[in-house]
């Protein structure tokens, strides 16, 4: 008998994996590993869940098990992978081996929390997962004041979330904007006067650096010296990609687990995917990227046939109070077209060579996402 195909990890890439393999109506044995208990859930519903007062077990949408069931696979849930042999295609879990004839490593990212001084940096919770949120939602729950480190796409979203619950937000970020790393300052600015209008504070070209323990709840003291009292400090400062299981193997390694238009590591016969692949240079973590990555991945397990191709994609930024959507490479544009009125901003954006390359659209203007996108397809 053929050893099965080996998949470690159960977060959105992991799944969309064996969903699509399963429509191709493929039988091929999949066993799946993971350090968690394998329940399914949307991970972007994280950025909505305080004022939709839902808990854990309200994301849910299907529990490990009954995954495995229907899409018939075997789980190992709450296993953690200890090692990879690729020489002898075999992988070591809790002490035992598994054998396997192609491996696909989605071990996802984990969240980043900067370097800390003071006798609370234990306090600091993230919140990248369904477990994270599990671990922490009682304590949320009952703070009124928190502050976020970091003021990129997951924590303006969750400032906008949490203020909307009836919080006291306060957002530090290092960065002269909200989302540098995203969207150009003109857009951010409008952000960030709706935020502020709505109650979150924002503090810039500033951080954290010490957590300690106060007489009424928690201390955040930033490198500018100011001092914030929480009740809790949530990290929102970047994922990491996680990548040791493939370096311990001898895969390369850049920022993610490096991989090809085949979502070929530099091993034979291991993949990578999702959050913890870097495809072109970039770890891509968006849902979209993932998609067409795994449809590209089922093929070529099955067929060994298909290259991965990205079309300017579309994000949405969960901020409902002011939507925003961005199309293409707008992060990259050397110049801007911009059109403000009451309805919003539409901002078309141009490379060096003055070749459209992304857009920008708030507001009720996202009603032109789909039309600049099919633009911007045409002059891609």
């Amino acid at each position: 008998m053929n050893a099965p195909l080996i998949i470690i990890g159960s977060g959105f890439a992991a799944y969309q994996l064996v969903k699509t393999l399963r429509r191709k109506n493929s039988d091929l044995p999949i066993q799946l590993f993971t350090a968690d208990s394998g329940d399914e859930y949307n991970k972007p519903d994280l950025s909505h869940v305080f004022t939709r007062q839902q808990t854990a077990d309200d994301l849910i949408s299907a529990k490990g098990q009954a995954f495995a069931m229907q899409h018939q696979i075997e789980l190992f849930a709450n296993t953690r992978v200890d090692e990879i042999d690729p020489n002898t295609h075999t992988i070591t879990a809790n002490g035992s081996r598994y054998h396997f004839s192609k491996l696909v490593l989605a071990t996802g990212g984990s969240s980043f929390i900067p370097k800390l001084h003071g006798d609370a940096v234990n306090q600091v919770m993230t919140l990248n997962s369904l477990a994270e949120y599990r671990t922490s939602q009682h304590r949320i729950a009952r703070a009124q004041r928190i502050v976020i480190m970091g003021g990129g796409l997951i924590g303006t979203e969750l400032a906008m979330d949490l203020c909307a619950s009836g919080k006291q937000v306060q957002i530090v970020e290092p960065s002269a904007h909200l989302m540098e790393n995203l969207m150009p300052a003109f857009v951010a600015t409008a952000l960030e006067k709706q935020l502020r209008h709505d109650g979150v504070n924002i503090a810039c070209l500033d951080y954290v650096v010490s957590v300690e323990h106060g007489a009424s709840g928690l201390i955040a003291v930033t490198s500018q010296g100011s001092r914030y009292q929480a009740d809790c400090i949530i990290s929102a400062a970047g994922i990491i990609p996680n990548t040791a299981l493939a370096q311990q193997a001898g895969v390369a390694v850049n920022r993610g687990i490096v991989v090809d238009k085949q979502m070929k590591t530099s091993v034979d016969d291991i993949y990578a995917l999702g959050d913890c692949a870097e495809i072109n240079g970039q770890v891509m973590a968006f849902l979209q990227p993932i998609v067409l990555s795994a449809n590209v991945l089922a093929s070529q397990l099955l067929t060994n046939t298909g290259e991965l191709t990205l079309p300017p994609m579309i994000t949405k930024v969960k901020t409902p109070r002011y939507p925003i959507q961005l199309g293409g490479n707008s992060h990259t544009a050397a110049s801007w077209q911009i059109s403000m009125t009451e309805q919003g901003i539409v901002a078309k954006g141009y490379d060096q060579n003055q070749r459209f390359c992304g857009f920008v659209v708030t507001q009720d203007n996202v009603s032109q996402t789909f039309p600049l996108l099919r633009e911007l397809q045409a002059s891609n």
